[in-house]
C-alpha cells in the first residue's frame, strides 16, 4: 500500500512540475522567442571589443 501511495505522489510531482513549466514557456514566450533568435544570431567566434580595439587602432595609425 506504501509504495502505491509514493508512485501516486511521485506522478503528482511529476505532473505538476511539467505543468508548471508549460505555464512559464507560454507566459515569457515572446521573451525567450528574441533571446533564441538573438543567440542564434550572435557569432560566437567575433568578440566584440576586440573588433573595435583593431578598429580604433587602425584610426591612430
Amino acid at each position: 500500500m506504501a509504495k502505491t501511495n509514493s508512485l501516486k505522489s511521485t506522478a503528482v510531482v511529476v505532473g505538476a512540475l511539467a505543468c508548471g513549466w508549460l505555464a512559464i514557456e507560454f507566459a515569457f514566450k515572446p521573451l525567450f522567442e528574441k533571446a533564441r533568435a538573438a543567440l542564434n544570431k550572435s557569432d560566437p567566434a567575433r568578440d566584440q571589443n576586440t573588433q573595435a580595439n583593431i578598429l580604433k587602432s587602425k584610426e591612430y595609425s
